[in-house]
């Protein structure tokens, strides 16, 4: 049987052109991810809606993902592939239409949830596509270069128009390029790709629905339970101890089910293999640790006042070393110059070094040049420990457990963004509370530094013609601000630094496992008990 072709003949043989074409495709999907993401603060005020509330619309769309993904795949081996990407661009603007009307926030997570399995439709088909251009050998480290890297720059790329647009226009403008960059993506795929490919149609029977919705009720009740936990205060309120309720039961009829059906979503075994749950568990530590740069992103705009377009620059040098260093680590990977350990030490120790530069660089009064080097070492990392995960990941699991080994990581990138979420929000605030009180215990008449700050703020408001009572009131109001920003900048650093000593402890423990291995196994050998002498 001949392979399928999926490219019409104008471009089958222009290989830059077959790339741009996948970029874009690939892009048109995920950009939803990072419109709305800079779109949330104009949302909350359209909506009426409260932060967590966007932060839970935000996972529900990747609940959608990784609730479809198993399944989508089994429609790629049934539908044409130019059909199926067609029909999943033309539902995904239609949803952002309806997005841009939509007044209701339970309605909201509706849609949302909606676009994330559209985005997981359309991601997944592209990165097929991604590896049908690509010799057998280096189809996993290039297509995951290429896909990964997309999906961890993209937020950037969107934004750096998208701040153009909200600072110029109603946000809703935004919406309107992302739709209109949709229709060209649909074009794209119209004169592209061929209508029949050649390949051969796999039924679609046995498709396990009842495990799909299981999973989605899962997932959005575990995103519900870690985004308004500190809210509700946790297990004191009876919404977060009923959707706590919904995800246990839920993963463990989710789990039971993939045991005992034929042809489940995920195969159970796959958790067997030890370098797999290994490969997860270093997934989750740099999913988690890489959400630090948030922290300086929002230290830009909000202690610093940059503008969207100064904060959009910054990500730009981030993403700058996430490309260079995810060359540098495909090409090296695919030459088998160095092993997958040597990559995730470099990558880790460099995460170590962001934090700890991060940790005693924080201070109110920081330039661009300042935060450059940093942010760009955190990109260099990502890029050297992203891309050798997954591939060591999937490549634990043998053939028969399919994508298996893709799907979890997909699952284990939603938690771990859950946990993130939470994780940093909960740090924050026990930090925020320590430095406060600490600070507290000096803020007395009593203390000649704090009378002397007042004083100079009293006599700068009255400088200015205010009133006494005036200056006194202002002089106070700047001491809280002044209080507040320094608790935060020391919640900041000690947060780095944790994050820091974890990964510092997680690259030592990479180094050190392969020879205590070794040892064990030499001591076990020795004491092993020749038949003869028994």
């Amino acid at each position: 049987m001949s392979k399928p072709v999926y490219f019409k003949d104008w471009i089958n043989g222009w290989q830059w052109g077959v790339r741009i074409a996948l970029f874009l495709i690939l892009l048109g999907s995920l950009m939803q991810f990072g419109m709305f993401s800079l779109t949330q603060n104009y949302m909350i005020a359209y909506l009426g809606a409260q932060p967590e509330d966007i932060s839970f619309a935000l996972l529900l769309c990747y609940a959608g993902i990784i609730s479809i993904l198993p399944v989508q795949f089994r429609f790629l081996k049934y539908f044409e592939t130019r059909n199926y990407l067609v029909t999943n661009i033309m539902l995904a603007v239609l949803l952002n239409c309806l997005c841009l009307n939509c007044q209701d926030i339970h309605f909201f997570f509706i849609l949302r949830f909606l676009q994330g399995i559209l985005v997981g439709n359309t991601a997944a088909c592209a990165l097929i596509l991604i590896f049908t251009r690509l010799e057998s050998e280096r189809a996993q480290a290039i297509g995951s270069a290429v896909f990964y890297g997309t999906i961890l720059a993209n937020t950037v790329l969107i934004g750096l128009v998208a701040a153009f647009v909200v600072v110029s226009a109603d946000w809703k403008v935004a919406y309107y390029y992302l739709i209109g960059f949709q229709i060209i993506t649909l074009l794209i795929s119209l004169l592209a790709l061929r209508g029949t490919s050649g390949h051969k149609p796999y039924p679609l029977y046995q498709i396990d629905w009842a495990g799909f919705i299981l999973f989605t009720c899962t997932s959005a009740a575990f995103a519900y339970t870690m985004i308004y936990g500190s809210k509700y205060y946790w297990f004191s309120d009876t919404r977060i101890l009923f959707s706590s309720l919904i995800t246990f039961c839920g993963a463990v009829l989710f789990f039971y089910r993939q045991s005992i059906v034929k042809r489940p979503l995920i195969y159970i075994k796959a958790f067997k293999y030890p370098n797999f749950l290994i490969g997860l568990c270093l997934l989750a530590v740099y999913y988690g640790s890489k959400d630090s740069i948030n922290l300086i992103y929002n230290y830009a705009g909000g202690v610093l006042k940059w503008s969207t377009i100064q904060v959009i620059a910054l990500s730009l040098c981030n993403v700058g070393g996430i490309v260079v260093s995810l060359i540098i680590s495909t090409r090296l990977t695919l030459a088998k110059r160095h092993s997958i350990k040597g990559f995730l030490v470099i990558g880790f120790l460099l995460m170590v070094g962001y934090n700890l530069w991060m940790c005693f660089l924080m201070t109110p009064d920081l330039s661009f040049t300042d935060l450059l080097f940093p942010v760009m070492m955190q990109g260099a990392a990502s890029g050297f420990l992203f891309v050798p995960i997954i591939i060591f990941t999937v490549s634990s699991l043998p053939s028969e457990t399919g994508t298996t080994g893709l799907v979890v990581a997909a699952y284990a990138r939603f938690m771990a963004s859950c946990n993130s979420v939470a994780g940093y929000y909960n740090l924050q605030l026990y930090f925020n509370q320590h430095f406060k009180e600490g600070f507290m215990g000096y803020l007395t008449v009593d203390n000649v530094i704090t009378a002397d700050r007042i004083k100079d703020f009293k006599a700068l408001y009255a400088g200015k013609g205010f009133s006494a009572d005036q200056a006194s009131a202002l002089a106070n109001a700047a001491l809280g601000q002044s209080l507040a920003q320094q608790t935060q900048l020391l919640t900041n650093r000690a947060v780095f630094l944790s994050i820091a000593l974890l990964l510092f402890g997680v690259a030592m423990l990479i180094l050190m496992i392969p020879a205590i291995n070794k040892t064990l196994l030499h001591w076990n050998r020795r004491m092993v008990v020749p038949e003869g002498n028994l």
